[in-house]
């Protein structure tokens, strides 16, 4: 599952806990910077194997799950 997966690499770049990630979560909530993005989204990409247009209006969890979900059809 797409969330699970977005959960576990958040939880091994900055250590969250895992449960507290839902797909309403922000970036902001986890206390990720633009930068922690930028690099997030390198490992949303490596991971799926897709590619991710920055500009698509990512602010909560479910909005990367979702696109990571649409690019993967």
């Amino acid at each position: 599952m797409t969330l699970d997966k977005v959960k576990q690499i958040l939880v091994d770049y900055n250590g969250c806990d895992a449960s507290e990630i839902t797909k309403e979560t922000t970036f902001e909530a986890l206390g990720l910077d633009s930068l922690d993005t930028v690099e997030l989204i390198m490992s949303f990409e490596e991971e799926f194997g897709i590619t991710i247009d920055m500009s698509e209006g990512m602010k909560t969890i479910g909005d990367i799950v979702d696109i990571i979900d649409n690019a993967k059809k």
